[in-house]
């Protein structure tokens, strides 16, 4: 629940510090409706220039509104076949011209068709379509000209209207493609921070119930055998049982102040801890703990000065492993050895007991198998390596090897 809050808390952090890019439709309208729409549009701007034309060149007649139909026509399915109706507009356009009707808008239709070839293409199309564009108007405009005596410049000029439209048209597309780029550029690293969230909430996950195993395993392991005891010689040696229940109260009281640092880390903003972590100068208290429960255990420690996280990982490891002796080996005798070989620090933990452990995929489980697993992660978090298996002729051996120097990961 807490690692659920937690990185709720961070994902809404991320949400509010980094930008949002949402790619919007470019047309609100369905293509075809939008069609129908510029069609009528520019029918409304073309069919005047048809009706109404300069005295001395050719007036409106059945060609001049056949080509009109025919250019308003192809429009309707410009968003399907971009290309064919440039085609067909450009033919109308050029028709008109040589047919000698003459209007300042007649042009329109082929203009809408080459913007859109020109958003829905790219690069290459643009520039092949607007180089036959600018060659067929130039032409038609020379061979029209021979009857209207225009200008000599008038070619040239001819040939640059085609390419206005064709530019409007890349510049449109090359900032939708931006656009869209940015919304997928969005969406990874959306679906990246919900990836590293995902990745948050297991290593919480693991943080926890691995705290919370070495706590109350290795504490209520020990009062289990403490009340066992008690209730064995409470008939025949109360003082014994009163001895064993002392021993259950202390070891409750212990498992409810890790317990309250525990969730003090969980609660802190920010998730430091206000009390100390376990060292190993701790060692002999949790040694005589295990002697308190029945566990006759031998200490030799010369470890010298380490980081803080190599002192917790030695000593939850020495801890989960004496639990594990108490809970599983039926064991007379431990040995704890704690002390430096070169740049590492050996921890070592050997018992008399039943070899109960199983290989599973080239590891050794012991019971539910969730101590050895955090002992392995332990190690593994500050950079060591912790082998766990039966000795030969009996008994069990835990043995770790972490970094002493500051080569550990904090």
């Amino acid at each position: 629940m807490y690692a659920h809050a937690a990185v709720g808390s961070y994902r809404e952090a991320v949400s509010r510090s980094e930008p949002r890019y949402r790619l919007r439709a470019p047309w609100p309208l369905p293509p075809p409706l939008a069609d129908l729409l510029i069609a009528a549009v520019v029918a409304l701007f073309t069919g005047p220039d048809v009706a109404v034309n300069d005295p001395g060149h050719r007036q409106a007649d059945g060609v001049t509104w056949l080509l009109f139909a025919v250019s308003i026509g192809a429009l309707l399915v410009r968003s399907r076949w971009s290309m064919a109706v440039a085609l067909v507009t450009g033919a109308a356009c050029a028709g008109w011209a040589l047919y000698g009707h003459i209007g300042e808008l007649l042009n329109l239709p082929v203009m809408v068709a080459l913007y859109t070839v020109a958003v829905q293409g790219n690069r290459t199309r643009t520039v092949r379509t607007g180089a036959v564009a600018a060659l067929a108007s130039g032409i038609v405009s020379v061979v029209a000209g021979k009857d209207v005596a225009q200008p000599q410049g008038a070619p040239l000029l001819e040939m640059l209207w085609p390419l206005v439209p064709l530019l409007l048209g890349e510049v449109v597309r090359g900032r939708r493609e931006q656009v869209r780029a940015y919304a997928e550029r969005a969406a990874r690293a959306e679906a990246e921070r919900e990836r590293e969230a995902q990745r948050r909430v297991e290593q919480e996950r693991v943080r926890i119930a691995r705290e919370l195993h070495d706590v109350v395993a290795h504490t209520v392991s020990a009062m289990t055998v403490q009340a066992g005891l008690a209730l064995d010689a409470f008939d025949t040696e109360p003082e014994v049982a009163r001895a064993a229940m002392r021993q259950v109260r202390a070891s409750g009281k212990e498992a409810v102040r890790e317990l309250r640092a525990t969730v003090g880390v969980l609660r802190a903003e920010g998730g430091v801890s206000t009390g100390p972590a376990p060292r190993l100068g701790e060692l002999p208290e949790l040694v005589e703990r295990m002697r308190a429960a029945g566990l006759d255990v031998t200490l030799r420690m010369d470890a010298g000065q380490l980081p803080q996280v190599v002192e917790l990982a030695a000593y939850r490891i020495v801890q989960e492993a004496l639990t594990n002796v108490i809970k599983h080996a039926r064991a007379r005798h431990a040995t704890v050895s704690v002390g430096r070989d070169g740049d590492e620090l050996a921890v070592e933990v050997v018992d008399d007991g039943v070899a109960g452990g199983r290989p599973v995929d080239g590891s050794w489980l012991v019971g539910d198998g969730f101590g050895l697993i955090g002992m392995r992660e332990r190690a593994a978090a500050v950079g060591g390596r912790l082998e766990a298996g039966p000795v030969p002729g009996g008994g069990w051996r835990v043995c770790a090897r972490l970094p002493a120097g500051g080569g550990a990961r904090a």
